[in-house]
């Protein structure tokens, strides 16, 4: 495992002192505002990251791109809403993304290999690991994984949503020093600078301060799907494993290289926060979850401040549709997201024992699995 990156000298990229690091290019980039692929571009980034990779730096890559490729090949001018019609343009668009990329990085002498991920893939902990491992052996075989979400078979309750997210859940999976996000804005503005001419380049920031989140409204191009809300969560996200994150301009000219050569670009996120364990990593990175615990006063403070389990007598109400062992979200009163765990005990038996101490539970249920609803080292505070 590597170790995690000391403090970073301010205004200097964070990419510069980052052993591994996770890139990701958004549509707009690879098709040239939805006009087809880009070779250009794509022969542009194959030799940064064969560059990368000279200064022994291991490089992943997750590309947008398949169904924006798709609707060009097919002549569509609007990007679809049904599910079937976008999974039509992901499966041709892939062919013409995976065989561009692989020709560009042939010229570097590199080889490449495709991995689709679903959410379903990364919730499960057994395929969790399966794919850690996969791409672990992939970057020390030497080879650039070309990573995407599979949207041939992605329904939209199980998609990541957008593959800035995606970015970052492949940062904290395999550990990765830095994330960067690559994009046709040059980073975060304090405001949005088409609609205000005083918004300023926010250079440096620490990753999850809520200030980042009201200036990064807005929604993505019409071709993709992320806005520059998501990589600011996305950068949150990536520092729950002690991911730095630098969104920059991919017009920048050898903006990769000059990353890692230490010139700072656009805007980067710096973790200030001790990395998550694996576990409690994967827990965190559960978009979808399958129930909700509300939770009283007293149950939130033990849970944030004294590092203990959750109590059934500590939860004011219980929603969704869970089973033992699925991954459940805990909120306060307010409908604030404190944390998320494993859970004990199915839907309704926790009804059932919800508000009451935990010695009451074999006599409401007629057993008891654990006096905890959900236990601390099956708990991660968010």
């Amino acid at each position: 495992m590597r170790e995690p990156l000391s403090s970073v000298p301010s205004m200097k990229s964070v990419v510069a002192r980052a052993g591994r690091l996770v890139v990701k290019v958004g549509s707009s980039l690879v098709t040239n505002d939805g006009q087809g692929l880009d070779r250009g571009a794509l022969q542009r980034w194959a030799h940064q990251i064969a560059v990368l990779r000279s200064l022994n730096k291991e490089v992943l890559l997750v590309s947008s791109g398949a169904i924006a490729e798709g609707m060009q090949r097919l002549g569509w001018k609007k990007r679809p809403h049904a599910v079937h019609e976008l999974q039509a343009a992901a499966a041709v668009g892939q062919m013409g993304l995976v065989e561009a990329y692989e020709s560009c990085f042939r010229e570097h002498a590199l080889h490449t290999a495709q991995v689709l991920l679903t959410h379903d893939d990364l919730s499960d902990r057994k395929r969790y690991l399966n794919a850690l491992s996969t791409l672990r052996t992939l970057v020390r075989l030497g080879v650039v994984p070309i990573i995407n979400e599979n949207d041939t078979v992605v329904t939209d309750e199980i998609r990541f949503g957008d593959n800035d997210t995606l970015g970052a859940l492949v940062a904290n999976l395999v550990e990765a020093d830095a994330l960067v996000l690559l994009t046709d804005q040059a980073g975060l503005y304090t405001a949005d600078p088409r609609k205000d001419p005083q918004a300023t380049l926010v250079a440096e920031a620490r990753a999850g301060d809520a200030q980042l989140e009201k200036m990064a409204g807005g929604a993505g191009s019409a071709i993709g799907r992320g806005g520059m809300l998501t990589k600011v969560l996305a950068a949150k996200r990536a520092a729950r494993s002690g991911a730095h994150t630098v969104i920059a301009s991919g017009r920048e000219p050898d903006v990769l290289v000059r990353l890692a050569q230490g010139e700072a670009i656009g805007t980067q996120f710096i973790a200030d926060n001790v990395p998550l364990a694996a576990r409690k990593k994967w827990l965190a990175d559960h978009l979808q979850v399958r129930g909700t615990l509300i939770l009283d006063a007293g149950a939130v403070n033990a849970l944030q401040y004294e590092g203990k389990s959750l109590l059934p007598i500590g939860v004011h109400d219980v929603s969704g549709q869970f089973e033992r062992g699925e991954v459940v979200t805990c909120v306060d009163l307010s409908g604030k997201e404190i944390a998320r765990g494993l859970v004990n005990y199915p839907v309704l038996d926790a009804r059932k024992i919800m508000r009451h101490p935990s010695q009451e539970i074999g006599t409401i249920l007629g057993y008891v699995d654990e006096p905890e609803l959900i236990h601390r080292d099956n708990l991660v505070l968010l």
